[in-house]
């Protein structure tokens, strides 16, 4: 833990702070609304923005520590900061942000937080303002900053999907490798500002700031240091639209987390009463999947909210001509660990097998098909899958492992060496509380978080066979780009994009590990 800033120090920083630069900066230029700047060339400027007061749609931090509290804390935790809010909103607003840091951060692991790169951001990016956004990407050197939220929440948002240069939070005191959830003092926040700007204007001589009226950063830091400062007020941020999926400077293929909504007051209360029906329902589905015929157990599920969608079943219906004598072999993209599950629903085939790579033990038990785990070795997964088709229809996942956004990553070419014909099968999923996967957490609840959402639902739509028996011919398609042709059908049936990342790009961004699951 770092040093006390002395006494003497913080006097001399305030004398400076307050009377010096009085007198020796020129007063700045006090402007309402960011929106002229769209109309001004802004390449050699800095940009010094407020992310809460000036970027952000919302005006309530609560969803966002909400998140913290709940992704990387636990149900408890969130609970307990839900009923403290209303007597956070009594408290001022400084207050109501420690006590909301306290609940939320006390006793997480520095080493392990990964809520900041791998929840927020997608939260965050969904409450940009676009006018905002266009002004910012207009400036020269933008830096982020504020004095509510700590640099471990939004320093991966900002960095890594809006690219932003510089970016000031607060700090957060940790004590043996646990935060304490109290927020290093304002006074090194301001000297790390004061630092910063002081650089900026060396090296630059131009410097504009954005805040808004309710921030205290305006007050003193901004007019010190900006000779332009711009003001966002509540009634702008109510008219700008949300930024846009496609002008994300870097795109959101990769997040985790369980909670599909934003934890808003509202959404956390219903999320709170749906809880005692959400366990009743997940075991009362997982129950109708495990011992009730497909013929019967398929309306039960629809009646309790779970949602099929079949879409092209005549060609599920129809026996492929495979000069090998093996059964079908189904290709689907990869949303949940369900997908083998649905698609044995939509053929109303309980015999169907699926192969996984990394697979928890429970969800092996509770499989109502047949699992067979994968070791990642290419002669013997090969093996494997070759006997499994010799007994019947086979369904695979050769992205190896889930994604929730529109995109689709490359698939292994193993499926194309064991059977001659191949069923491609487009697969989407739609949740709304509880995403039915995850990277860093339990893999064993993953169908359980599912089952629990009021009106989960799958769209099943089958494709046109592929032909790959061509791939071992000389002059035939290789494996790769008939794996590669296959991952472009779906593809397109889905209207997602096609990438090369891997289930190790995935595991690497939200995890830290390469997505191996023990067997214990």
């Amino acid at each position: 833990m770092s040093a006390k800033i002395p006494i003497f120090q913080s006097l001399v920083f305030l004398f400076y702070r307050f009377i010096l630069r009085r007198y020796r900066n020129p007063k700045p230029k006090y402007q309402n609304g960011p929106s002229s700047l769209l109309q001004s060339d802004l390449s050699r400027h800095t940009l010094i923005f407020n992310v809460e007061g000036a970027l952000l749609k919302s005006n309530s931090l609560f969803p966002y520590f909400m998140l913290v509290a709940f992704e990387a804390g636990s149900v408890v935790r969130s609970f307990i900061l839900f009923i403290l809010y209303p007597f956070i909103s009594l408290m001022s607003h400084e207050m109501g942000v420690k006590v909301m840091v306290m609940v939320s951060f006390f006793g997480i692991k520095k080493e392990g937080f990964r809520a900041g790169r791998a929840v927020l951001p997608k939260h965050f990016l969904e409450d940009v303002g676009l006018e905002m956004f266009e002004v910012l990407k207009r400036g020269g050197k933008r830096i982020g900053v504020s004095d509510d939220l700590p640099q471990v929440m939004i320093e991966g948002f900002l960095r890594d999907y809006l690219e932003i240069d510089v970016v000031v939070g607060r700090e957060m005191k940790v004590v043996g490798g646990y935060y304490l959830g109290i927020m290093e003092d304002k006074t090194k926040h301001d000297l790390v500002f004061d630092e910063l700007v002081r650089k900026e204007r060396l090296s630059t001589g131009r410097v504009i700031g954005i805040t808004s009226f309710n921030t205290s950063l305006h007050r003193y830091l901004f007019s010190q240091f900006c000779q332009e400062i711009y003001f966002v007020k509540r009634s702008d941020k109510r008219s700008w639209q949300t930024l846009p999926r496609s002008q994300y400077p870097k795109p959101l293929i990769f997040h985790d987390g369980r909670l599909a909504i934003k934890p808003t007051l509202m959404n956390t209360l219903v999320l709170f009463m749906w809880g005692p029906f959400a366990a009743v329902a997940a075991a009362a589905r997982l129950f109708i999947s495990l011992c009730i015929p497909y013929s019967f157990s398929i309306p039960i599920l629809c009646f309790s909210g779970c949602r099929l969608t079949v879409a092209n079943d005549y060609i599920s219906s129809q026996k492929p001509n495979s000069s090998q004598g093996k059964g079908r072999l189904f290709v689907c993209n990869h949303r949940t660990l369900l997908d083998p599950l649905y698609v044995a629903f939509a053929l109303k085939e309980k015999n169907i097998k699926t192969v996984t790579y990394s697979l928890s033990r429970v969800s092996e038990i509770l499989a109502p098909i047949k699992t067979v785990r994968l070791n990642r070795d290419r002669v013997s997964d090969g093996q494997a899958m070759e006997t499994l088709l010799t007994e019947g229809d086979l369904v695979v996942c050769p992205e190896g492992t889930t994604c929730r956004e529109p995109y689709m990553l490359r698939f292994s070419p193993l499926f194309t060496e064991v059977s001659d014909v191949i069923v491609p099968v487009a697969v989407t999923v739609h949740v709304t509380f509880f995403y039915g996967t995850t990277a860093s957490g339990l893999k064993a609840f993953d169908p359980l978080f599912f089952l629990m959402d009021p009106y989960p639902s799958y769209n099943v739509e089958f494709l046109d066979p592929v032909s790959s028996a061509t791939c071992q011919d000389s002059d035939g398609k290789s494996k790769f780009e008939v794996a590669n042709h296959v991952q472009s059908e779906i593809g397109k049936a889905l209207d997602y994009e096609c990438t090369k990342l891997t289930r190790k790009d995935k595991y690497l961004i939200l995890a830290g590990n390469n997505g191996v699951v023990k067997k214990n």
